[in-house]
């Protein structure tokens, strides 16, 4: 056995800011990381579109694991609001969680992210546009970093930390255990004990932060999944939005079946790309801040919340039969032009050569109507014409829709205003607490952990 302060599972955003907070209070304390993924110089995707065209099931997917968590390959874009990404606010209040939320964003331009832009919502015309059109625009200030600079970040970050804290990579924790003082840390072969243990597993980890609540009796209960497309069009199309908000999340009501639908992770000049989560394989989206890597489209998500009560509890299990359904017909994700969508027609290699859209994703043509359940497809094509009422061109036939877009929500599991277990010392934060659904949300659950651990 091996004794530390505070053991932290996880090297995501949560986890990192824990560490960082931990080393800047209290740098006495002996703090260990331990993560299942590989260390951030170590994380490559085999997929390079040419010889290797889809995923291939790494061990541990270098996407979704690793130092930076499933953040390290995103956009980079952090959302300082309350408004959406997460209710970490109705644990420690909305003040305190805008101000930890501005402070992860101050620690990030030190660490390399300075000279970046912050977009904000306040004063945009476009809230009036949107409204005249049934859409509402949400409120947030956005700090994009790009995919290029969060990975600076990260890596100036890791560097700062490395000789402070002991990170074990490629290490995945088996099991947690209570023992007198503290807890159990417990790999394949080793056992590491702490007083103070900080579980930030993100959504990757998902089955396992179940099996761990369900080991030591933390009541949880069920969250939501989000289920959609990826939309892929001219850049030209959204860049009024995009030149002032970069990010605009615009939540639209159905008129037939009164369901909410929202656009999620806007990448403008971006690239759509390939999620593995727990083997089922989705799509998601980047964007660059250097003008070198960007591309000629803007991509963003269109999801529609779904929650279930009794007899069905299992919302992730939902979501997943339906990316499974979709990995089932095209080997992985699918794409449709939008024309062929509502025309009730497959889109095949001929149609797709025909488009005047290049796609940034090699993925298999078909048709989502095979896929996606009948509700949430309507809601999906009823929001593609309300919002091409704001962006004209939205809705025209070349658009690109990519299947399915899966959003796997954690359940959520019960914390203090500490965000605290019912076990003294054990802190369960970031995505895999249920808790929060952002970079942003995560990484200030963490700073708020490490503040009440250090203040004792």
């Amino acid at each position: 056995m091996m004794n530390y302060d505070v053991i932290i599972i996880g090297a995501g955003p949560g986890g990192i800011f824990s560490a960082f907070e931990l080393m800047r209070m209290k740098p006495e304390l002996k703090v260990a990381v331990f993560e299942a993924g590989h260390a951030l110089d170590k994380r490559h995707c085999p997929i390079d579109g040419e010889k290797i065209k889809t995923c291939i099931g790494c061990r541990s997917c270098s996407i979704m694991s690793g130092f930076g968590g499933a953040g390290a390959f995103s956009d980079g874009k952090y959302n300082i609001t309350n408004d959406f990404g997460g209710t970490l606010y109705e644990y420690i209040g909305k003040t305190k969680a805008l101000e930890l939320m501005h402070y992860v964003d101050e620690i990030n331009m030190r660490y390399g992210g300075k000279g970046t832009r912050l977009y904000s919502t306040a004063g945009t015309k476009f809230k009036k546009l949107c409204i005249q059109h049934n859409l509402h625009l949400l409120n947030a200030s956005v700090r994009h970093l790009g995919t290029d600079v969060n990975y600076v970040v990260l890596e100036n970050l890791y560097a700062d930390l490395r000789n402070k804290v002991d990170f074990f990579f490629d290490t995945p924790v088996e099991h947690v255990t209570a023992i007198e003082g503290g807890y159990g840390v417990h790999l394949k072969d080793k056992t590491y004990t702490c007083k103070d243990c900080v579980i930030s597993v993100g959504r990757i980890g998902s089955k396992w932060m179940e099996r761990v609540c369900n080991e030591l009796q933390i009541p949880t209960k069920s969250n939501r999944v989000d289920i959609g497309v990826r939309v892929e069009l001219p850049a030209e199309v959204f860049s009024h939005l995009t030149d002032e908000l970069y990010e605009s999340k615009i939540v639209y009501r159905t008129e037939k079946y009164g369901d909410l639908v929202r656009t999620f992770c806007m990448n403008p000049k971006g690239a759509v790309v390939n999620e593995n989560t727990n083997g089922i394989i989705t799509v998601n989206g980047h964007s660059y801040e250097d003008p070198a890597r960007q591309t000629e489209n803007t991509n963003f998500a269109l999801l529609v919340a779904k929650h279930f009560s009794e007899p069905f509890k299992d919302s992730n299990g939902y979501g997943e039969s339906i990316a499974r359904l979709s990995n089932m017909l095209g080997g992985g994700v699918i794409v449709q032009r939008f024309g062929d969508l509502i025309r009730g027609r497959r889109s095949n290699n001929d149609r797709m050569k025909d488009s005047f859209l290049t796609p940034t994703l090699n993925a298999t043509p078909g048709d989502l109507s095979l896929v996606l359940p009948k509700r949430i497809l309507d809601g999906i094509i009823e929001m593609i014409y309300a919002l091409d009422k704001v962006a004209p061109g939205t809705a025209n036939d070349d658009t690109l829709l990519y299947g399915v877009e899966v959003k796997f929500y954690n359940m959520e599991v019960a914390v203090s205003d500490k965000l605290e277990s019912r076990y003294k010392g054990l802190y369960i934060i970031g995505d895999g607490s249920g808790i929060t659904h952002s970079l942003s949300h995560a990484s200030a659950s963490g700073v708020h952990v490490a503040r009440a651990i250090a203040e004792g």
